[in-house]
């Protein structure tokens, strides 16, 4: 099969198209033929050596992916070869034709969910449920500002709040940005590369501030963030590329929190209430992940330096 191997840390050129053999499922475990595999900005990270959780060289990228369980080992009993699936990390990495998973990282994909889509729905919709709901703990007719509103973990965040029932404002740098997140759910977006957005957001509240700030870049947002913020609010940070000076005393005039937050952390538990709420997410549509641009898997390089971009749009997905 071909597949993605990194060699050695470096920049996105490390990664090559490689013949290797296929995989084996043994018991528990679970051979998918992948369709796409969803492209993440921690994916870049690992790539570069950045990353606390780097994998050990060599390895294949990407623990979001999405595809037909091919063959399963002895014991599987959840899922049989033909099933349309959506992967949650794998033991093997999703750029590649095939991926082996345990059992427990595989999961249903409704028809309803192409497979380029459910290349999208792990590790942004996870994010964005576990951080709004397990890490801020929202109550609906919560205000929530969602930064970076139309990139992956963004629109899921937009998505997964709106239908929540709370207020919802996003920011985003692109008139098409923008756009897309109104179109997906947010009440209110406004442009964050404008000078003064940040009282727009206060207008919008009424002088109240938010109640909850998904932060997608704390190093350029945070300081500003804990300004919009309502009283008890709480920043969850998602995202973030270096250091950022803080004012503590807007914390404390507001009684706030800046909760930090990482996927792999993620308990069994809290995993399971996470998949078994995306499940019904997927069923009644409220999970509809956006494909910004399909790439060959040769275009990985490629895709490693979009996925950074400034102007995001949607999700960047990779087709074996």
């Amino acid at each position: 099969m071909k597949a993605i191997i990194v060699r050695q840390y470096g920049d996105p050129e490390v990664m090559k198209v490689e013949e290797v053999p296929t995989p084996a499922p043994s018991p528990g475990q679970i051979l998918v033929r992948i369709k796409a595999a969803g492209v993440n900005p921690a994916d870049t990270y690992a790539r570069s050596g950045s990353s606390a959780n780097k994998p050990p060289v060599p390895y294949t990228p990407g623990t979001d992916g999405a595809g037909v369980v091919e063959s399963v080992g002895q014991d599987v009993r959840s899922v049989r070869p033909g099933a349309r699936v959506y992967t949650a990390r794998t033991l093997s990495g999703t750029y590649a034709e095939y991926s082996l998973a345990l059992e427990s990282q595989v999961h249903p994909l409704p028809e309803r969910i192409s497979f380029a889509q459910g290349a999208g729905v792990f590790v942004p919709y996870a994010t964005a449920y576990r951080a709004l709901f397990q890490v801020a703990r929202v109550r609906p007719a919560e205000t929530v500002l969602v930064h970076g509103a139309s990139g992956g973990v963004g629109i899921a965040g937009v998505q997964t709040a709106r239908a929540a029932g709370m207020i919802v404002l996003g920011t985003a740098g692109s008139p098409r940005g923008r756009e897309l997140a109104r179109k997906e759910g947010a009440h209110h977006v406004v442009d964050h590369t404008a000078a003064g957005y940040q009282e727009e957001i206060l207008r919008l509240t009424g002088g109240r501030g938010v109640d909850v700030i998904l932060e997608m870049l704390a190093n350029v947002n945070l300081g500003a963030d804990l300004k919009l913020l309502a009283p008890h609010g709480r920043v969850v940070v998602i995202g973030s590329r270096g250091d950022v000076t803080l004012t503590p005393r807007d914390l404390m005039s507001r009684d706030a929190s800046i909760h930090g937050m990482l996927l792999w952390n993620i308990s069994a538990e809290d995993a399971a209430q996470v998949h078994a709420a995306l499940a019904v997410g997927m069923e009644s549509g409220w999970v509809r992940p956006v494909v910004g641009l399909e790439m060959p898997l040769a275009d990985a390089p490629r895709s490693h330096r979009k996925v950074l971009e400034p102007g995001s749009f949607g999700k960047i997905v990779l087709i074996p």
